[in-house]
């Protein structure tokens, strides 16, 4: 494990084995990390937060409580996380945090936002900028303010030769492995 000497790690907090923690992180003491994570430059992770193994989450990044971030997730420098959906200063709403999950291996690119009590679904592809204010599919690319799908993406990250509808398949150009489009909802099927 290698931890910067500016990082503060609250004492309860658990870090997983192999887990990288860069320059002026803060993860706070109910933090549950899982192995193998790397917190770039700036990071904050408050105390009701879980996050799998292998996340890789990149300068200026703010994980508030309330959000779980499951097994290979990425997020992207400067991407926002919120945890209340309508904040005043004036008025205590700790009480109404909206949980947000993102599922497994999704990727979140730079400055995009992710507005409190949605769920990315498994290797779903959140463009640089985009504003999320619902529900993603597995698989699902999206991108724009607010967010609309405008594609698949396959596991390793490259776009399907798929449309957003129908009934039909495409496959992988880097690994060969085969999707499956039914009723609106993207499938690998052969890996």
């Amino acid at each position: 494990m290698t931890i910067h000497p500016t990082a503060i790690i609250d004492e309860g907090a658990q870090l997983g084995v192999g887990s990288r923690v860069w320059h002026w992180v803060h993860i706070c003491s109910g933090a549950k990390i899982g192995n193998g994570c790397s917190f770039g430059q700036n990071v904050f992770v408050g105390n009701d937060v879980v996050i799998g193994n292998n996340v890789k989450v990149q300068n200026n990044v703010s994980i508030y409580d309330a959000v779980t971030l499951e097994d290979d997730v990425f997020c992207g420098p400067s991407m926002v996380f919120t945890n209340v959906f309508n904040p005043r200063s004036g008025v205590v709403r700790k009480d109404e945090y909206r949980r947000t999950l993102v599922k497994r291996g999704s990727t979140i690119g730079a400055n995009a936002t992710i507005v409190c009590g949605v769920v990315l679904g498994e290797y779903s592809f959140i463009a640089a900028g985009a504003v999320i204010n619902r529900d993603v599919k597995p698989f699902a690319l999206m991108t724009g303010l607010p967010a609309k799908q405008i594609g698949w993406m396959s596991k390793f990250g490259e776009k399907l030769d798929l449309p957003l509808l129908g009934n039909c398949q495409a496959i992988c150009p880097n690994t060969g492995d085969k999707y499956q489009l039914i009723e609106g909802q993207c499938k690998i099927v052969a890996e």
